[in-house]
């Protein structure tokens, strides 16, 4: 009986290195078709530059930090494991929780955005049923299997990394940096704050790669080869969307379809339609091709929110039947369809800036924990097997600290309404935790 139950939560190691760079960059890439620009509007071209290099020097010191915790810990659960190990269990269930509230609530946004472009190619489609049906298809998938999930993720990733060096290609030759200096500052430098959950957008979810370190082969190795590739490749793709996209024309043009129009969700086809006009042939290609971006980023994060939703069911800390796998397939197919449901009630409020905020509330909280959970267990455990170990230690983890403080702090301030929500979550997720849990 007891075997049975530990086959019954038990993942498949099937994963490599190429597959973990595939699912890192894939969890992200969306992030560089949509969304970001949002950010303008609150903070004009350098009031987002700013935030965005904050934001860089802030993931690339996390992701190092926090690879050392996915190589020494390969688990499942991700931050929530290592928070569990160093801070104990309520602040691992807090911790858990954040990275629940990230990986749950950025899928909806990403559905947004799959329908606004599919939109633009078939108009009788309406973009909330489009979202809607991703979510059934990909749910799906990821029920299916770990193996056939990462291997679709791999394909589309490389297909939306080559349509962004289209998107560069066909811009950059009408680059001019004036259109970087108009309008610059909009809002003057409380805009740089107020656009910091838009720069977290370009690389939100990374740490995913975290959660399939249970199902990777030779995790203590690939874990941090997957890790690494992955972040220096979003850093450059950032840089290069973020200056050829507002320099064909400023930061307005790629927001606003026209004068008084709603902020748009698709910024890349907004620029070449600004510089090659929507019947050119470039402009159904990127705007085709963006959507493998999107479904790249959609379909793997909920592949990583199916794990760490996993992970608490299997511990306990949320109902028991969570934590089971499929008999046949070997994939966490009740929490994958839990959060399925839940992501499709968040889609029905139509607040896709409104979710992104609320998911970099998640994913903010998440970093202040894993960066104080590696102090600790640098300090409680220094003969804890550490196959990689974070460079210039303590700064790394110091400086990612600092920033993760300084943007939550200021989400907070210019998203109260949004910080309220995302604390009532926290608190009612927390009361039936104490109430519910039992040692």
């Amino acid at each position: 009986m007891a075997e049975t139950e530990q086959n019954q939560q038990q993942l498949k190691r099937t994963l490599g290195p190429l597959m973990l760079w595939g699912l890192g960059v894939g969890y992200v890439i969306s992030g560089m078709y949509f969304g970001w620009n949002l950010g303008l509007e609150k903070g004009g071209t350098l009031g987002l530059a700013v935030a965005t290099v904050f934001i860089i020097i802030m993931y690339l010191t996390f992701t190092f930090s926090y690879t050392e915790l996915a190589c020494a810990i390969p688990k499942a659960g991700g931050a929530f494991d290592y928070a569990i190990r160093a801070l104990g269990k309520n602040w691992g269930f807090l911790g858990g929780m954040a990275q629940n509230i990230e990986f749950i609530f950025a899928p909806p946004a990403i559905a947004f955005a799959i329908g606004a472009y599919l939109h633009l190619l078939i108009p009788s489609l309406s973009v909330l049923s489009i979202a809607i049906f991703f979510y059934f298809v990909f749910t799906a998938l990821n029920i299916y299997g770990i193996e056939a999930a990462a291997s679709f993720e791999l394909v589309i990733t490389v297909i939306a990394v080559i349509g962004l060096l289209i998107f560069a290609g066909t811009t950059i030759p009408e680059f001019e940096w004036q259109n970087l200096e108009k309008n610059a500052l909009p809002n003057g430098w409380k805009g740089a704050f107020a656009a910091i959950p838009f720069a977290i957008w370009f690389f939100l979810a990374i740490e995913g790669v975290a959660n399939v370190a249970e199902e990777t082969i030779n995790p203590q190795r690939n874990v941090l080869i997957g890790f690494g590739s992955a972040i220096l490749t979003l850093v450059v793709l950032c840089l290069i969307t973020f200056s050829a996209a507002v320099g064909v024309g400023g930061w307005e043009v790629i927001v606003f379809p026209e004068v008084g129009a709603e902020a748009s969700d698709s910024p890349l086809p907004l620029a070449i339609a600004h510089t090659l006009g929507q019947n050119h042939i470039l402009y159904k290609v990127v705007t085709f091709i963006g959507l493998f971006g999107l479904v790249a980023s959609f379909h793997g994060i909920i592949l990583a929110a199916g794990r760490a939703t996993f992970e608490f069911g299997r511990v306990g800390f949320a109902p028991k039947k969570l934590g089971n796998v499929h008999s046949r397939f070997k994939t966490p197919a009740n929490a994958l369809v839990l959060n399925m449901v839940i992501g499709i009630i968040a889609l029905l409020t139509g607040k896709s800036g409104e979710i992104i905020t609320i998911a970099c509330f998640g994913a903010l909280n998440l970093y202040i924990i894993s960066m104080v959970a590696l102090f600790v267990l640098r300090k409680k455990e220094p003969d804890l097997e550490r196959p990689f170990k974070v460079p210039l230690y303590p700064l790394s983890p110091v400086i990612a600290l600092v920033i993760a403080c300084i943007a939550f702090l200021a989400i907070t301030i210019y998203n109260p309404w949004l910080a309220l929500i995302y604390f009532a979550i926290l608190l009612i997720a927390y009361i039936w935790f104490k109430l519910m849990h039992r040692e």
